[in-house]
């Protein structure tokens, strides 16, 4: 099982890594236009997939799946937006501390605890991000603070999953995510559509792919094996999108910014195995 989980999330991380090249290609693009079809083409395959499966795609937690599908919108737009400013090492790079802003929101909405030694591991993230401020040449401000920002919705967007539980299908969620998102961008979309090349529309359309397939091979990763023996290996798309940006952007990274990004890493992969340590001697 631990074998095949592995091979599901290698998988999710390299598509989830060409998604993020794909839209720091088509960064000229206003954000609104690439959201729309990164939303459309997910949304359609999880309409697919529900319906095939005669799955509700209503849901039960109405308004926790909207409230989600709306934190995770403003997270992605952020995201997105980072990519036109930051290198894409760096800037998922940082989007990557969300846990740290989801245990913080728990402790304030959920009444969970963070234990000193996290407070140890979360400053070394932190820490990171501040080197990777200092020794990025391509760092930009517009850009860290739409990076920083995204990890924080997507904070939230952890926190209300959690409220969320298994109560809905993790597609019936995706598909509310997806749905909103194509909705409301459609509508910004229309006032900056720019006409895409040949080329620059089928990088569109596989937006969609990459993106539901991403999603769709984290959830198999997760379901076959407990969350820790699984989630430090999400973190190789960090290391898969450092490549695509040196080989495809040409993007140079110094000794200083590398160890900048492998502290970050570091803290989070270090916070989960804490967290499942403290869970097992209870």
């Amino acid at each position: 099982m631990l074998r095949s989980a592995i091979k599901y999330m290698l998988i999710s991380t390299f598509a989830f890594a060409f998604l993020n090249a794909i839209v720091k290609y088509l960064s000229d693009f206003n954000v609104s236009q690439i959201i729309y079809f990164r939303a459309l083409g997910s949304f359609g395959f999880c309409m697919i997939y529900l319906k095939r499966n005669k799955i509700s795609v209503l849901g039960n937690n109405k308004k926790l799946l909207l409230l989600r599908a709306l934190m995770g919108l403003i997270a992605m737009t952020l995201f997105f937006l980072s990519l036109k400013y930051l290198s894409m090492g760096s800037a998922t790079s940082i989007r990557y501390i969300s846990p740290i802003f989801a245990a913080l929101f728990a402790v304030l909405l959920l009444k969970e605890k963070i234990w000193p030694t996290q407070w140890l591991f979360f400053a070394m993230a932190f820490l990171g991000v501040l080197l990777l401020k200092g020794f990025d040449a391509q760092m930009n401000t517009i850009g860290l603070l739409a990076a920083l920002f995204s990890a924080i919705f997507t904070g939230l967007v952890f926190v209300i999953l959690r409220k969320i539980g298994k109560r809905d299908h993790p597609v019936v969620v995706v598909n509310y995510f997806m749905g909103v998102s194509a909705f409301v961008s459609m509508f910004f979309m229309l006032f900056h559509w720019k006409q895409p090349t040949y080329i620059e529309w089928l990088l569109f359309l596989s937006l969609g792919v990459f993106g539901y397939y991403g999603q769709l091979y984290m959830t198999k990763a997760f379901q076959a094996v407990e969350t820790n023996k699984i989630a430090p290996v999400k973190y190789v798309e960090v290391v898969f999108t450092l490549i695509i940006g040196v080989f495809w952007f040409g993007e140079v990274y110094t000794l200083l910014s590398v160890f900048a990004i492998v502290l970050i890493l570091l803290g989070l992969i270090l916070n989960v195995f804490y967290k499942q340590n403290i869970k097992n001697t209870k």
